[in-house]
């Protein structure tokens, strides 16, 4: 059997967010599960509401140590976990010190077991206050959040190097509130979509040369992990999908626009303005679909939990689509929606596969996280998909570490397939 070894210093982990593992949230999320709207949806569906109430969640906000002992034990090397903003700046311009506090713990946590914390800034959620005021609707929100941003860096900056702003804001955040709505949304409409993409996009232009101010600031002498106040990275998460070509020129003509302006829209004009790239890669889309005939790739299996078809040669392709912004690419997730986990080993080993074969032709790919470290409350989907390595019991909160966990966590020791 073939070996297919990484390159030396490549990272392996996993990821979380705050919102769906911390518990005990208060946001403008929390306040949309709740909400008599939503609660009448979910009814009218079928659907038990308290299956769809973050609430406490997985409680990592007080047992992120041991999630972390069983990452250790896992082998792995870095986590990608989120800041919630909520907690932090919970009133408008009052921070929270007790708050910063516990993520400066959390990152210790992490670096005192040998693995490297990556942190997110933004992942979905807002606080109220700001939603109020009309969130990435408001001109103002760009400053807002810098504000916020650099009152976390200012605190973290000593133990962390690696920092991601957004997470698949342009790509999902932005279509699930301002197109289909199916998410927290105060208007919806095409021309709120593009507003709000341009709010984000500013957004992160204006925090990225904060942050990269925050590291020059260093006085003289202060001792950083590893040197980073010279090797700070910047980085921004999309979720990029393979869109395949058909026999059909129409078609394929009008997916490669799609694809185009799904994929691409923030990298191609920021370029200066991003160290490196996060991808989230789960699954295919046949978008635009004119017509079910002339495919050319097969069907291919779903992802029940969440109806997604899996294509792990599309891994490749989207890597080598983002290499040419000649950027280092961190793999930020990828992961398969599996409770019986009789399926998540070979997701991995597939998609890992094609990960080295873009590295062979000359990807830069300096890491891969696997999406999740645990099973958690999954947005509007709720708590029925399990993503995670490690199984929760929601009633008890017990870990219970997967047996593909077990096979992930040799491939992160031995840096090969």
């Amino acid at each position: 059997m073939a070996n297919y070894r990484f390159p030396d210093g490549f990272k392996w982990g996993s990821a979380t967010s705050a919102h769906q593992v911390e518990g005990g949230n208060h946001n403008d999320w929390t306040e949309w599960e709740k909400s008599p709207a939503r609660i009448a949806q979910l009814k009218k569906e079928g659907k038990d509401p308290s299956g769809f109430i973050s609430g406490k969640a997985c409680d990592s906000y007080n047992r992120y140590e041991e999630d972390f002992d069983i990452a250790k034990k896992l082998n792995q090397n870095i986590h990608r976990f989120s800041i919630e903003w909520s907690r932090i700046e919970p009133e408008e311009g009052r921070f929270d010190f007790e708050a910063i506090k516990h993520y400066q713990c959390l990152v210790k946590a992490l670096r005192d077991r040998g693995i490297e914390p990556m942190v997110t800034l933004w992942h979905f959620t807002n606080p109220v206050w700001f939603a109020d005021k009309g969130g990435w609707l408001n001109s103002k929100a760009p400053g807002y959040f810098t504000r916020y941003a650099k009152y976390v860096v200012d605190n973290l900056k000593s133990e962390v190097g690696l920092w991601i702003t957004f997470n698949e804001a342009f790509t999902v955040y932005a279509g699930h509130t301002k197109l289909n709505a199916t998410w927290p949304s105060r208007g919806k409409g095409i021309f709120n979509f593009l507003k709000m993409r341009k709010n984000i996009a500013k957004a992160h232009i204006l925090a990225y040369q904060s942050i990269k101010d925050s590291y020059k600031n260093v006085p003289s002498g202060q001792a950083l992990h590893n040197g980073m106040s010279h090797n700070v990275m910047i980085g921004i998460t999309e979720n990029n999908v393979y869109v395949p070509d058909t026999k059909v020129f129409w078609t394929t003509w009008a997916r490669r626009k799609y694809k185009n302006f799904r994929n691409f829209y923030f990298f191609k004009d920021n370029a200066p303005y991003y160290d490196f790239i996060g991808l989230n890669y789960y699954h295919m889309s046949r978008k635009p679909a004119f017509s079910k005939k002339n495919e050319i790739v097969s069907k291919q299996e779903f992802m029940k939990e969440v109806n997604w078809e899996i294509y792990p040669e599309g891994m490749y392709h989207v890597l080598k689509d983002l290499s040419k912004f000649k950027k280092p690419i961190y793999i930020t997730e990828n992961g398969i929606a599996d409770e019986s986990d009789q399926l998540r080993e070979k997701f991995i080993k597939d998609h890992l596969y094609w990960v080295w074969r873009a590295i062979q032709d000359g990807v830069d790919v300096r890491g891969y996280l696997y999406w999740s470290l645990l099973d958690n409350f999954e947005w509007a989907e709720g708590f029925r998909p399990r993503f995670g390595l490690v199984e929760v019991d929601y009633a008890t909160l017990e870990r219970k570490i997967r047996p593909s966990a077990y096979e992930y966590g040799k491939i992160c020791l031995t840096n090969q397939l």
